[in-house]
């Protein structure tokens, strides 16, 4: 949740309220643009984006726009990178608009590099310091995130939300930028209160009626409750489409909080039928995950998956919570910190109440809180056959009853995820890294 946020009474928040526009390279960041110079044109708009397009050189072109003028500047930043971006302007930046009377909304057209997540993650958590005239903490206490509306192409989201292409391949990042096009690509979306989809037809013809029923049964599913706008082309996003879009955004979305990896897999009301072939896969277990069947199991997420993600409980490491994540054709596992049932009991009390509320309903006497738990989003897969191959990596009855009794041996089981974990799988001759060096604890590159 945005940083203090708890703290301001209903009706009372006066922080400055941030509009997140995010949205890949090609047609949808050109629906980014269009969407920003209409909502731009509003007395006490104050339109703020930053071009990436020379940050492996080190420079960044920010522009600040309002209705009656527009100011550009060239940031050269020591490092090149997202992060130093977030942290050496955009925040403090957000900081100063915020104490202007004359700026009543801050929309923030993002640059296909940025993640929109990434964003709200840094307003609420990062100290902003050295804003003259102001007390040092996180933006989060000046600005708030109101939505966060992505903009994608309906010609080629689904294909790039379901590939294996690194950044870097398509040209969009430097080679040492290991993100995937599927993982910006389902990022975006997921994180979105709400959704514009552009190229509605493609040279005058109608997008043919299953395309267009199957995408809208992904996003139905990946954002459920979040509402979706159709255009052609991004001349026809005005003012009104976008203030109405975000109008109907549900009270009670998501609107820039970032959960962690303990909270519930599915938000919202998904359906949990098939449509077009899409249908959500629930995967529950309340025994461990034998590492390397599940190693040779996690092939199934990756050919008619969109995204899968959730906790998993490894026989060999009983007191970490393992966290999974996958976009198309890439997946990555790393650490989400310790079972409830692995903490002392000063530390246990000290957890999040929800999760404590939650494990309490499935406390099991020897094993506590552990338990394997995830969601799985197919649009060309068997649902049997993902729950098959997940249930084979479980361990039998017999290795259950050595994870209880004898974890010492279980521990010398093979483990490809006990050293590190990114697939594709490294080749021999590549470095291998610790999976707590390399991930965040949701499993994303640092």
């Amino acid at each position: 949740m945005a940083a203090d946020s708890t703290l301001v009474p209903p009706g009372r928040d006066r922080r400055t309220p941030v509009l997140v526009l995010a949205g890949f390279a090609g047609l949808a960041a050109a629906g980014v643009d269009r969407a920003a110079a209409v909502l731009g044109a509003a007395a006490g708009t104050v339109v703020v984006r930053h071009d990436l397009t020379q940050l492996r050189e080190g420079v960044v072109r920010r522009t600040v726009r309002t209705a009656t003028q527009e100011t550009s500047a060239v940031l050269e930043l020591a490092h090149g990178c997202v992060s130093c971006t977030l942290r050496m302007d955009l925040l403090p930046l957000l900081c100063t608009l915020s104490r202007r009377q004359s700026v009543d909304r801050i929309v923030l057209a993002l640059d296909p590099a940025f993640e929109a997540e990434a964003v709200c993650r840094a307003i609420a958590h990062v100290v902003v310091t050295g804003v003259h005239g102001r007390i040092d903490g996180p933006a989060g206490r000046d600005v708030r995130v109101d939505a966060v509306l992505t903009c994608l192409d309906a010609g080629v989201w689904l294909a790039d939300a379901t590939g294996d292409e690194t950044l870097a391949e398509r040209g969009l990042a430097a080679a040492e930028d290991d993100r995937t096009v599927a993982q910006v690509a389902v990022g975006q979306v997921d994180f979105a209160d709400a959704v514009l989809v552009l190229g509605a037809a493609a040279d005058g013809a109608l997008l043919v009626a299953v395309e267009r029923g199957k995408l809208a049964a992904v996003l139905a599913r990946l954002v459920p409750g979040a509402p979706i706008a159709w255009v052609d082309e991004p001349g026809s996003v005005t003012p009104a489409l976008v203030e109405t879009l975000l109008a109907r955004v549900p009270a009670d979305s998501r609107r820039g909080r970032v959960f962690d990896a303990h909270a519930p897999l599915l938000r919202g009301r998904p359906p949990l039928t098939s449509d077009y072939g899409v249908e959500l896969v629930e995967f529950a277990a309340a025994r461990p995950f034998h590492p390397a069947r599940l190693h040779e199991a996690l092939d199934v997420l990756f050919d008619g998956v969109v995204t899968a993600r959730g906790r998993l409980w490894l026989a060999t490491q009983p007191d970490e919570v393992v966290w999974l994540e996958s976009a198309g054709g890439g997946l990555r596992v790393g650490g989400a910190g310790r079972w409830l049932a692995a903490m002392p009991e000063a530390e246990r009390a000290e957890a999040d109440p929800e999760r404590l509320a939650m494990a309490a309903l499935r406390w099991d006497e020897r094993f506590g809180d552990r338990d394997v738990s995830l969601s799985i989003l197919v649009h060309d897969a068997d649902p049997a056959q993902i729950r098959e191959a997940l249930h084979w990596a479980l361990v039998d009855d017999d290795e259950l009853r050595l994870v209880e009794r004898a974890p010492e041996r279980v521990a010398r089981w093979e483990d490809p995820f006990g050293e590190w974990h990114a697939d594709p799988c490294a080749s021999d001759g590549e470095a291998q890294q610790p999976v707590q060096d390399l991930k965040t604890p949701k499993g994303e590159a640092k």
